[in-house]
């Protein structure tokens, strides 16, 4: 598996990067989403059986492997496992010629000055040794924006970078993630101050290293264009954070060299009950239109 191969990949972002990390606290909203009842598993073991058999048909649909998905962010659990006996990372970039991401954060800190920080990762060397010899390109790690506070929102970018710059030292590409939560008041004056703060932690990073960025979609369009300019960002990425597809989409698409990295948005519509037919259908519907988005710009 070739690093550079794969960081071309997503320097040319022509896609999307599919966002299939839900993990225990979320597996069951996904499944209820999927027409799997909390009633249809006896344990956790049962439910991330069945999570991953959903990840599973998503990755093995026809048109998840067209080019159009260009990365795909997972849960620890699914790069423990195997698609038809292959590992999950291996079988994504050298069946589908996916980008493999791993989901790395444990859970968010209490609301405090208006942002929720990440919980501490234990053992995160060992997770991030795991993850590189298990061919992971890079990881993803969220914190939560809800109020413009200059203090909290100071704290939570400090954070990203400091973790980011752990990932770095294994060799792996961090995408960091402090989202702005979509329902606030002042969700535009959070997102300037957001802007400002990972300006100034880019400036200071070292020539010959990069991150990505993933970011709520912003209320301004191209707000986070000095952000996608910038010579240590491969690649900013954009959440749909809550937003329909459509919105999502209608959102995106006004944000020049931004690319999707949707989860909900990505399954909205799919069933376990649909045939493999319709459902095949219906994620080729998404991702083409996902995709459109995401080059529209």
């Amino acid at each position: 598996m070739s690093n550079a191969q794969q960081t071309e990949k997503m320097r040319e972002g022509d896609g999307f990067i599919a966002a299939l990390d839900q993990s225990g606290g979320s597996t069951p909203k996904a499944l209820r989403l999927y027409g799997i009842e909390e009633d249809a598993y006896g344990s956790e073991s049962e439910m991330f059986d069945l999570i991953h058999e959903m990840r599973s048909r998503i990755i093995k649909a026809p048109a998840f492997s067209s080019g159009k998905v260009v990365g795909a962010i997972l849960f620890e659990q699914t790069m423990d496992r195997a698609i038809d006996g292959t590992p999950t990372a291996t079988y994504l970039w050298e069946t589908c010629g996916v980008v493999p991401f791993l989901k790395i954060d444990k859970g968010l800190e209490a609301e405090e000055h208006g942002v929720q920080m990440l919980k501490p990762i234990p053992g995160l060397d060992d997770l991030l040794s795991r993850a590189a010899k298990a061919g992971i390109f890079g990881t993803k790690e969220r914190s939560v924006i809800s109020a413009a506070n200059p203090g909290g929102i100071k704290a939570i970018v400090a954070q990203q970078f400091e973790l980011g710059a752990q990932v770095l030292d294994h060799g792996l590409m961090p995408i960091l993630e402090p989202e702005v939560t979509i329902s606030i008041s002042d969700k535009a004056e959070a997102e300037e101050m957001l802007l400002a703060e990972i300006l100034s932690h880019l400036d200071s990073l070292p020539e010959d290293r990069q991150v990505m960025l993933k970011l709520t979609l912003p209320e301004t369009a191209n707000h986070y264009k000095p952000l996608v300019d910038h010579p240590r960002v491969l690649k900013v990425v954009a959440l749909s954070g809550g937003y329909s597809r459509d919105e999502a989409n209608a959102r995106l698409a006004q944000n020049t060299g931004m690319i999707a990295s949707f989860s909900r948005a990505l399954t909205e519509g799919l069933s376990a009950q649909q045939s493999d037919d319709d459902f095949n259908a219906k994620i080729g519907e998404a991702i083409t239109e996902i995709h459109a988005a995401s080059v529209a710009g």
